[in-house]
Formats: C-alpha cells, sequence, structure tokens
C-alpha cells in the first residue's frame, strides 16, 4: 500500500471545510497555526475569526495595542503564543515591510516559530516539501508503523521527523501535510479511534499488534508543583476596585489580576491578614469574606493552582483604583476570567 497516496485519497474525501484552507496568505496560515498550538480546531476557530475580523491584515496586528491582542487572546491560553504573535507581526510589519520569509529556514528566525510551525507555513503557502510533526502526526506514525521511540525523547523528535520527510509528497508538500494532520485530528483518534473505516486498518502494526492505546509512547511527565493563590478582590464605597498588571515573566505576564498574595499551603483569614502585601494595602477597617470556600484547582502542564477569592471590603487603600465598570476592559487569565463571571452573576 501506498501511505502517501492513500493518505491524500482519504483527505480529499473527509478533510474539513476551514477558513485557513481556503488561502495561501502566510499571515492567515501562521495566525491559524499558532492559535492552534495545543488547542484544538473547535476552540481555535472563533478566535481565528474574531483575529482576522479585529486585524485583516499583519498592519493591523502589528499596529495594535498589546493589551488589546491580549484581550483578544483571552480563554485561549499559552499567552507567550499571543505575545510572540504580536511581537512578530511587528518584526515582519517594520523590518521585512510586510513580507514573510519564504523558506522553512527563514520562517524558523522568528520569535514564536518552531519546526512545526516553519513547515507548515513553508509547505501550505510555498510549496517547500518540509514535513509537519506534531501530536497528530506522531500518532499518525507511530501506530502505523509500531514505533515505540518515546515521542518526546531527543532521538524520538529525530526519528519522526526523519520519518514524516521520507514520505511527503514533494509535488504537493502543504496537501501532504494537512492530510496527515486533519487524518490525526479526526480518524486516529488519541482515544477509540474507529479502525473499522481506516484506510490502513490492513497494514497498520498498532491495529494488528493490539497497541492503539498504548501507543504514541511519551516519557513520564515532570512533576506537578502544587502553588497556592489568595486574590483580594477589593470593594471601595465609591465602586472602584484594584487591577494590577501582571509584570514578572511567566505564563500570565502583562495580564492584569486583583492584589496576590501567594502561600506555602491554604491559609485562614487570620494568617491572610497578617500577610505584608495584605498590611500595606489595607490601613482602615476591612470587611473580609472568602467568596469560594472550596479551592479552584486550575491545572497547568507543570503546575495546579489552588485558588482562593478574598472580597475585601474598605473605604481606603494605598494603591490605585479603577472602576468596577471597566474591569472588563482589561485582559485577565481565565481563573480570572471565569471568577468575574461568578461574581456578576452572585451580585445578581
Amino acid at each position: 500500500m501506498n501511505f502517501k497516496e492513500t493518505l491524500i485519497y482519504w483527505y480529499a474525501q473527509n478533510k474539513r471545510e476551514l477558513p485557513w484552507r481556503k488561502t495561501q496568505n502566510p499571515y492567515h496560515i501562521w495566525l491559524s497555526e499558532i492559535m492552534l498550538q495545543q488547542t484544538r480546531v473547535q476552540q481555535g476557530l472563533p478566535y481565528f475569526l474574531k483575529f482576522t475580523e479585529a486585524f485583516p491584515t499583519l498592519f493591523d496586528l502589528a499596529n495594535a495595542e498589546e493589551s488589546y491582542v491580549l484581550k483578544l487572546w483571552q480563554g485561549l491560553g499559552y499567552y507567550s503564543r499571543a505575545r510572540n504573535l504580536h511581537f512578530t507581526a511587528k518584526y515582519i510589519a517594520n523590518e521585512l515591510n510586510g513580507v514573510f520569509p519564504d523558506s522553512y529556514k527563514g520562517l524558523l528566525k522568528l520569535k514564536g516559530v518552531g519546526d512545526y510551525t516553519a513547515s507548515a507555513i513553508a509547505s501550505i503557502c510555498f510549496n517547500e516539501a518540509s514535513a509537519v510533526v506534531d501530536g497528530n502526526v506522531y500518532r499518525v506514525l507511530s501506530r502505523y508503523y509500531g514505533i515505540e521511540t518515546p515521542i518526546n525523547s531527543t532521538q524520538g523528535i529525530k526519528n519522526f521527523k526523519e520519518l514524516a520527510q521520507s514520505l511527503i509528497d514533494v509535488d504537493n508538500p502543504g496537501t501532504f501535510n494537512q492530510a496527515i494532520m486533519d487524518f490525526g485530528a479526526t480518524q486516529c483518534k488519541p482515544q477509540n479511534p474507529d479502525c473499522n473505516i481506516c484506510p490502513f486498518v490492513n497494514s497498520c502494526v498498532a491495529h494488528e499488534k493490539d497497541l492503539i492505546q498504548s501507543l504514541p509512547v511519551k516519557t513520564k511527565k515532570i512533576k506537578v508543583k502544587k502553588r497556592y493563590f489568595n486574590y483580594l478582590v477589593v470593594e471601595l464605597d465609591n465602586d472602584t476596585t484594584v487591577l494590577e498588571e501582571r509584570t514578572e515573566k511567566g505564563i500570565w505576564q502583562n495580564l492584569y489580576q486583583f492584589p496576590l498574595i501567594e502561600s506555602s499551603k491554604i491559609i485562614d483569614e487570620e494568617a491572610l491578614v497578617k500577610e505584608e502585601l495584605f498590611q500595606s494595602l489595607f490601613k482602615k477597617e476591612v470587611s473580609i469574606k472568602l467568596f469560594n470556600h472550596e479551592s479552584i484547582v486550575h491545572k497547568l502542564s507543570h503546575q495546579h493552582l489552588y485558588t482562593r477569592f478574598w472580597i475585601v471590603k474598605t473605604s481606603e487603600v494605598n494603591q490605585s483604583t479603577i472602576s468596577w465598570s471597566k474591569v472588563e476592559e482589561f485582559p485577565v487569565s481565565i481563573l480570572i476570567h471565569k471568577f468575574l463571571e461568578n461574581y456578576k452573576n452572585s451580585e445578581n
């Protein structure tokens, strides 16, 4: 069986109709690929439409305020992607006269663009035979060929890239790359793929040896760190609150949040008011109420955040304030966004 021809035939019959499939505009392809990193198409599609409406061209994105870009990105997660997206848009607009590099090597030099994204843009927009390797491709190739090398090992990354490169259709690299990604996303799914209707069922090693659920192989994840967040949701008499920008490096850099006290464990009100930040923020008498008695556990890839929101009513704070009516204009993490929705509903 010819893997390449079978895959492309399957794609012709089953490909998903998506807006970025109707163009070879590198701006749109780049935008879609950055958004779909670690994000399902179903979740990323509304953001793609929102961004292309707000920023029809690369120059529109480059000229936007970063806070506005982050606000539109809100809820998509991995905010460094949005910051890199904005940085690269400005770089291409100002340093490259709005013209994308037209090769894999050139694209790889752009901030936020790795092997996968560079290969996708190079193949789809410039017909360069550079194979994409993402989670979908790892899964398809490891199952079809019965490869047990861990996909997150140095050797595995090298071997799968070489294998994908050897299979690519040099005449239609963009079609091949989109075909194998779509096949992994809709047919050779992570859980319970329907092997009975798979065109490769008679030649797939994983199906023959009952290895579907055990492939691809991934080495053990790093230990997850537990962190304890206490947000101080300030309610002042004049209907204002305190919102501050998170400036330190990390996933939520440049997003806004309520004053945060991070503790080594879950703490009670007595311990909270003794914290240095609390003492410096409030000089007048305060009334404190815990909004959520059960900690909200926000799970990230390498850490779990055990979060509590404390409602603190007072008449004065030692910090700049903003009107509650303005809070929704600021880019915030999904954790803060969900709290604001619940908080708003509790007020009604």
